[in-house]
């Protein structure tokens, strides 16, 4: 059986590997290319900016292939012969901890060398290092009482039942779906949240919810221009009481109009019940994992060295996720793609065509984002159409873009074209 998860698991690098070489390759080629929807600078800055992103995604994605095999053919013994105690969920929970602290020390020399060195570069990165050791001290914090919580559950759970997967797929799914409505929460403990003023923005988003009937919980500007210049927004909550979050960036460099066709957007989304086939298409992933995982025999572990104890069998799960959910990208990819393309013909309706394709084409150039990518990798990684497949829904040439040094200006579109906007998590 270990022969067998070490194939698979290499089969996932392989693939990772490839796609990553063609994407940069590809990047390489055409960012020497006539630019679109950007000046030839910034249109050059972008394509480094992915290519560099790339680069050091294949590092990583060796570095974590390499850490896999030491984990399953030593790390496991190693940690279990340093967490000895009597009560088995304390084991549990202390062999978790130290399976998260040994993977969070090697993956922090590419952590850091992103935000200090790739993203400084680009001007992104505003983060001081003293505020990037507070943020650490806070997660970490935050980590060990809710993560030694939901250990200890999960632990208790395979000690305490026969069906363990069944119970701790409910439970690990009922977590994240609490973690979606309390984020908002949660990022209060590293920015600042301030009320929006009293205003055209405010009045003309309340009365956008209250269209489509969502209660206005709240609408606040977030203070991100202190840890880097990317733009951004999102809603809180899973009821028809949403928070609305914008960051200062986006405020700073859209228009209300674009703004508020951002907000339509977004809105299409809650109108056609993204978020529950969201929520949907995770717990289908977390089902099938938490069945596979909770299935393996007791002779892979013994291959391992070690006992199938509580903590090993959760870590093994957390070990493998990554492959199953690649398994599962193209098609989630898919569904989501299919939901973005409806929720831009909702914001189209709603904040009004070109100034959707005004907000998208100035977050594209904001957030150096380079609008062209290997087929590959949009079918696998891509949750949102590419830009360009946005456009041309539109009916809108990009090749006819008016771009300036500091800014695209406004195009002129057809009348009866639809769709176009970029969520914070484009490509």
């Amino acid at each position: 059986m270990l022969e067998i998860i070490i194939i698979l698991y290499s089969l996932y690098t392989f693939m990772k590997l490839y796609i990553s070489v063609m994407q940069i390759g590809y990047i390489n080629e055409e960012k020497r290319k006539t630019p679109v929807l950007m000046s030839a600078d910034k249109y050059l800055t972008a394509g480094n900016y992915a290519v560099a992103n790339g680069k050091l995604g294949l590092v990583s994605t060796l570095v974590d292939y390499l850490v896999f095999i030491w984990w399953v053919f030593a790390g496991f013994a190693w940690l279990s012969s340093f967490v000895q105690v009597d009560s088995a969920i304390l084991q549990a929970v202390l062999f978790l901890f130290g399976f998260i602290v040994v993977n969070y020390v090697i993956g922090l020399p590419f952590e850091l060398y992103q935000k200090f060195k790739i993203d400084e570069d680009f001007g992104f990165n505003k983060m001081t290092a003293k505020m990037y050791v507070l943020d650490t001290i806070k997660s970490s914090a935050l980590f060990v009482v809710i993560g030694g919580a939901i250990f200890a559950l999960l632990a208790w759970i395979i000690g305490s039942f026969e069906s363990w997967w069944l119970w701790g797929f409910v439970s690990i799914f009922t977590v994240a779906v609490l973690a979606n409505v309390l984020m908002p929460t949660f990022m209060a403990l590293f920015n600042k949240f301030t009320p929006i003023e009293e205003g055209e923005l405010k009045s003309e988003i309340s009365a956008m919810m209250d269209k489509v009937g969502l209660r206005n919980d709240g609408i606040f500007v977030m203070d991100a221009s202190k840890r880097d210049g990317k733009l951004n927004a999102f809603f809180g909550g899973l009821g028809k009481s949403k928070r609305v979050v914008l960051f200062d960036t986006l405020i700073e460099k859209l228009n209300t109009k674009e703004l508020l066709a951002v907000i339509g957007h977004e809105l299409g989304h809650f109108t056609h019940g993204d978020i529950w086939k969201n929520i949907g298409l995770m717990g289908l992933l977390l089902f099938i994992a938490f069945y596979l995982f909770g299935h393996l025999p007791d002779s892979l572990f013994l291959d391992m060295g070690v006992v199938p104890s509580a903590g090993v069998q959760i870590a093994m799960l957390m070990l493998l996720l990554p492959l199953l959910s690649f398994v599962f990208t193209p098609f989630m990819s898919a569904v989501s793609r299919h939901n973005e393309y409806a929720a831009d013909e909702f914001g189209s309706a709603m904040g009004g065509k070109e100034n959707l394709v005004s907000a998208l084409m100035k977050l594209v150039t904001e957030n150096k984002s380079f609008p062209k990518s290997h087929p590959f990798v949009i079918f696998f990684y891509y949750t949102h159409p590419p830009v360009l497949e946005r456009l041309k829904e539109l009916g809108f040439d990009a090749s006819n873009t008016i771009v300036g040094e500091e800014r695209i200006e406004e195009p002129a579109l057809p009348t009866d074209g639809i769709f176009a906007f970029m969520d914070k998590n484009d490509h």
